[in-house]
Formats: C-alpha cells, structure tokens, sequence
C-alpha cells in the first residue's frame, strides 16, 4: 500500500542504491533501516515516501554504522539523476540546463516536501542554486546535506560532463573533521557554517542543451510528481520559525524583523502568532540554541569557539554561561568527560 502523503515526506527514488553502499562500506544496512524505522522494501520505489525526519535519521546511523564521518558526501557524489525518481527525470527531460536548474528549484519541495530550494543570481552575478530543511525538529541533518549537493551536482555534469566543478559550495553546517574530503570531491572552496546548503557557480551554459531533453515528456512527468506528492509540505508552524531562526545564527542574534520578513509576515503578526503559542520569540531562540548545542557539544571535532559563533555568541565566555544554565556544567566538561553522563 502507498503511504499517506502528510506534512514532510521525501520520495523514496531518493534513497536508491543506498543498502548497497552501506554494505560496501562495512555497514549492516538492516540494522541502520531497523534502528531509522525505514521499510527497506520502499527503498528506491519512485512512487512510494519516506517521512523525512526517518530518512535523515537513516543517512547519520548509516555514517555511525560504516564509520564513515562522510558517508553522506560520498553517497552523493555517485547518485546520478537518472536514479533520483521523477524529479531526477523532470531534470533530465527539460531542454536546457537552465531549464533543468529551474524546474529542480521549483519542484524539489514535491519530492521531498517541507524544504526550500532556489535558484537566485546575487549582487556578484554568481548564481546559486540553494537547498535547506524547513521543518526545525530535524536537528541532524548534515549527511542529506551533504548528499543533496551531490546530487544537485550531477545534474550540472550531466549537461556539462564529468570535469563540471562549481565556484563555491556551502553548508550551513559546522565544519566535519575530514573537511578536506568535501573540497577534494568537489573541486571547489568549501563553506562551512553558511545560512543555507549550496551551489554557486557563474552564469553560463545555461542555455547548453540536456542530452535527453523532451519537452512533452517533462510536461507529464511535472504532472506526475505534481499528482503524486499533493503539496510541497507544510511544517507546524513553531517548527518554520525554528528553522529560520537556526539559519541566521551564525550570522548572531537574531532579529525577529529578520525571521518575520523571511516567513512574509509583519513583526507584530509573528509576535502575536507566537503569543498564540505560549511562547516568546526571545523563549523560542533560546530552546534552538539548547538544542544545537546539546547537539554539537558531542562531537568533538568543533572547536568550542566555532560553536559559539554558530550559535550566535560574539564569545566563547558568553555561550559557555548559557550553556551551564542549560545544562548544569559547562560545555568544556562535557567534552573531558566524553560525552553525557
């Protein structure tokens, strides 16, 4: 039977061939599906769904299980169009890259709902082609991350050729242990800590022809996806406030013109709907930060200073305060310690 679609699923097609790579790579994939709570027999099927928060879930077990820190990057960087399902097909159909490019901005929140992608030209001329999560309970996120812009790669190489490399890629999350690796696969400089994941590259050959370009076909396969998914997903309502506010943190506090703006809503209208909820936007910045932390205080690659400033500190003195609140102790302990006791 064919799931329900409800409010964030991604198309399963996504998740092609990855029992095999898990295996190649030392892992036991049934107990990564077990412990993720993924069917494998929907793996791969391009009309069946995997909820979202279950497939990041699957990506980061299936990097603990091989011991592969980055399992993500590479599953990425071997995932070809033509085995993401419908919307690796509707790129693949349109007529020029161009094309390709819009068409995945615009109908990749179909295939895999409760995300942004867009395609923009900044002040530089440099375009970008940008994807993020907008459903904020999804905490670990860092392997589809990773994954995602591998994909979106191959889809510039399958119009470009193999050697295709973009000017920059970004991650809005901190800075792996191997980030070595994400350079080398990409060819390109790598970003660490950015508001949202991306590709920036220059404008041009975007008028180079797709090699199975079909306009027919990518009018029915639109059509398709369309039907198939219903919506592009809807995240409650706290949740999307959550992820805008965690995509600003980096840049320090933020403001709540900034998030209110970025939702299409006034001040006092984001005030009034969060008054609605029982909490404050000050109350709502600070259960992301305690999450985040909470997060990333585990993994000792990060630097406690860097933490900081991804979360919005301008001093390492000022998030290790707040963290003793939250917590009891202090971040530094934590890591001596080796982790939660």
């Amino acid at each position: 039977m064919r799931p329900r679609f409800e409010q964030r699923n991604v198309l399963a097609a996504a998740a092609s061939g990855v029992s095999d790579f898990i295996s190649g790579r030392g892992g036991d994939a049934g107990k990564v599906f077990e412990q993720a709570g993924v069917n494998e027999r929907c793996l791969g099927d391009p009309f069946l769904a995997l909820d979202l928060s279950d497939y990041c879930a699957m990506m980061e077990t299936a990097a603990a299980e091989t011991g592969d820190d980055n399992f993500g990057l590479w599953f990425g960087q071997q995932f070809q169009p033509r085995s993401l399902g419908l919307i690796g097909e509707i790129a693949l159909a349109a007529p020029t890259l161009g094309a390709a490019l819009d068409n995945l901005a615009s109908l990749f929140p179909y295939h895999q709902q409760a995300t942004e992608t867009r395609f923009t030209q900044d002040a530089d001329g440099l375009l970008h082609l940008e994807y993020r999560i907008l459903d904020g309970r999804i905490l670990e996120r860092r392997q589809d991350a990773e994954l995602t812009m591998g994909m979106f790669a191959n889809v510039f190489r399958s119009s470009l050729g193999p050697g295709w490399t973009p000017e920059e890629v970004h991650f809005e999350h901190p800075r792996p242990f191997a980030w070595h690796d994400h350079r080398d696969a990409f060819d390109a400089p790598v970003y660490f800590g950015q508001r949202t994941n991306g590709l920036v590259f220059r404008n041009r050959h975007l008028d180079r022809r797709m090699p199975k370009g079909d306009l027919a076909r990518l009018t029915d396969l639109r059509a398709q996806l369309v039907a198939l998914a219903g919506s592009t997903g809807a995240p409650p309502f706290l949740e999307r406030v959550r992820a805008e506010i965690r995509s600003r943190l980096p840049e320090g506090p933020p403001h709540i013109e900034v998030v209110a703006g970025s939702m299409g809503l006034a001040r006092w209208t984001l005030q009034r709907r969060l008054a609605d909820q029982g909490i404050s936007f000050s109350q709502l910045v600070e259960e992301v930060r305690r999450a985040l932390a909470a997060h990333y205080v585990r993994q000792p690659h990060i630097p406690l200073s860097d933490l900081a400033s991804q979360l919005g500190y301008a001093e390492l003195s000022v998030f290790s305060r707040a963290f003793a609140r939250w917590f009891g102790c202090a971040p530094s302990r934590v890591r001596t310690a080796g982790g939660w006791h």
